[in-house]
């Protein structure tokens, strides 16, 4: 039900910083978590960051802790990602997804519990 545009993709060196973005159709998106997963040549989609419908809760894997961010201006229909001190192994492509189920009430980090997804952005990290 939620379409989902990912953009702010692109080549930076390592210790830099990006910001990816992800437009989401619909007037419900308030009502939905969401999540940033990304993908690896040779390696299995894996779980970012999610954050709640209203904002106020936020999941980080532990790879990315403390150095990315994730947040959503509902009033723009935008989730965001801030990737700060980028390192090589950030490489892959991000995908942003909407929570299957709408007022959830707990945070999920699993892949078969998102119902809609992005196409997907590409982020490089050269060293």
């Amino acid at each position: 039900q939620v379409q989902l545009v990912e953009s702010g993709g692109g080549l930076v060196q390592a210790g830099g910083s990006l910001r990816l973005s992800c437009a989401a159709s619909g007037r419900t998106f308030s009502t939905y978590a969401m999540g940033w997963f990304r993908q690896a040549p040779g390696k299995e989609r894996e779980f970012v960051a999610t954050i709640s419908r209203s904002g106020g809760s936020t999941l980080y894997a532990a790879s990315v802790k403390g150095r990315f961010t994730i947040s959503r201006d509902n009033a723009k229909n935008t989730v965001y990602l801030q990737m700060n001190s980028l390192k090589p192994e950030d490489t892959a492509v991000y995908y942003c997804a909407a929570d299957s189920r709408s007022f959830r009430v707990v945070l999920t980090t699993t892949i078969r519990d998102f119902g809609s997804w992005g196409q997907g952005t590409q982020v490089t990290v050269s060293s």
